[in-house]
């Protein structure tokens, strides 16, 4: 009796961690859909920079407040998106951030009826917010989902996911923005042109609305947001880790010089003396910037099992450097095809600066990786710098800007690690001492 007693229970308890886990690949296959939702919205950025710029006889450094706006928004909301989860729960939050999401999109009708730069900017503001309480809840909400040893490999896969709508959003809105006004040989803000964007975003709108309301009645994995570190861990602390100080540095550069050369290509590809090619040609070439990032992340994350982490990343800076001098010098096809292969390179620094600068953190961990998220906010400063650049310099010197920065990426590959072993060699004497 007691035998058929424990088969039973067994039975029972293999069945319910079968339901758990089906429950767990079940959501984590609708959180890929924000992912790519996300990385789609960001990279149309690349194609409404010209378009805004051409509508409304825009400066360069007029044209990144497109930027400005849109990853200002994760400095200014990071934190009370957080609070929201934490009191919400994650699953509530991503509904939030996709239906403010929607709001944002569908501003942009009234924004394109009254041709009004402001209202561009508003919206995307309001629509960057939204994609900010996105990745607020989804990210620690996707390492919820199964055990902490393949936390790296589920993000790692909804990342790629991210990849891939960034690397076909320029396609999408080549097609519906530069398409529509293909037709005119100048456009004005007294034009129709102003209407071109009113199609896309509506339908990222309604998109997004649909996801949110089918978030709302999904039924998954009952997870909160996780409990909150020992409060006796003093964010003072933080300062007394370099590496983790020059590498939310690091992530503050990298972040605004990947952003920035993917705002400026069109204007770059046509450039008489660069590409000399229509606003809609352009358009799909940038796809191949972003898809090699999509690229590289694969070939990269299969080289670093072999190659220490740094020593990537002090190459694929140096190749970038390269990569971008040439583009400065020369001019033409050699200057496109130097430009566009920056983004194979870029693939694993932002992985990799990130884990360098949390490396030996420990209960700091948590406040750490808050301040590497805040430094996102360099993607809102670099690309106005370079238009400034652009402004003053033209726009094939101004690619000097996010050059610099990728030095600094290199130099961190450099010293990141020789920082790390001093620190956590000070953090053992001390140990020692105290013994």
């Amino acid at each position: 009796m007691s035998n058929e007693l424990s088969k039973d229970t067994h039975t029972e308890s293999h069945s319910a961690q079968y339901v758990r886990e089906y429950s767990f690949r079940s959501a984590l296959m609708s959180l890929t859909v924000l992912f790519f939702m996300w990385g789609f919205i960001t990279s149309l950025n690349d194609i409404l920079i010209p378009y805004l710029k051409k509508l409304f006889l825009l400066s360069y450094t007029q044209a990144m407040l497109v930027q400005l706006c849109f990853f200002g928004a994760y400095f200014v909301v990071s934190i009370p998106a957080g609070h929201l989860c934490k009191k919400l729960g994650y699953q509530r939050g991503i509904v939030i951030g996709l239906a403010l999401s929607a709001v944002g999109g569908l501003l942009f009708y009234p924004a394109a009826s009254v041709v009004s730069y402001g209202l561009f900017l508003s919206a995307l503001f309001v629509l960057a917010s939204g994609i900010t309480i996105l990745q607020v809840a989804a990210n620690p909400y996707v390492t919820a989902l199964g055990s902490e040893e393949t936390a790296s490999g589920r993000l790692t896969m909804t990342q790629a996911f991210n990849a891939l709508g960034t690397t076909i959003a320029p396609f999408f809105g080549g097609l519906l923005i530069f398409g529509a006004v293909s037709h005119s040989t100048e456009v004005t803000a007294l034009g129709s042109p102003a209407d071109a964007v009113k199609l896309p975003y509506l339908l990222i709108a309604g998109t997004l609305l649909a996801l949110s309301f089918i978030f709302y009645k999904l039924k998954l994995p009952d997870i909160t947001s996780h409990s909150a570190e020992k409060r006796s861990a003093d964010n003072s602390r933080l300062f007394d880790h370099p590496h983790l100080i020059l590498g939310a540095i690091g992530i503050f550069l990298y972040v605004g010089a990947e952003v920035s050369i993917g705002s400026f290509l069109i204007n770059f590809f046509t450039d008489p003396q660069i590409g000399n090619m229509t606003e809609k040609v352009a358009a799909n070439l940038i796809a191949y910037y972003w898809g090699g990032a999509m690229l590289g992340r694969f070939l990269g994350a299969s080289i670093m099992h072999f190659v220490p982490a740094r020593f990537c990343l002090v190459f694929c800076s140096l190749m970038v450097t390269i990569l971008i001098a040439l583009s400065i010098q020369l001019n033409g096809n050699m200057a496109m095809y130097s430009i566009l292969a920056v983004g194979l390179f870029n693939s694993i620094m932002f992985p990799t600066i990130f884990s360098l600068a949390l490396t030996g953190l420990k209960s700091l961990t948590g406040q750490g990786s808050g301040l590497l998220c805040l430094a996102i906010v360099g993607g809102a400063i670099v690309p106005m710098l370079q238009g400034v650049a652009a402004d003053s310099f033209g726009l094939q010197q101004s690619f000097w800007v996010p050059l610099l920065c990728y030095l600094f990426v290199g130099f961190y590959g450099l010293k990141g690690a020789t920082m790390i072993a001093w620190n956590q060699s000070a953090q053992h004497n001390s140990r020692t001492h105290q013994l």
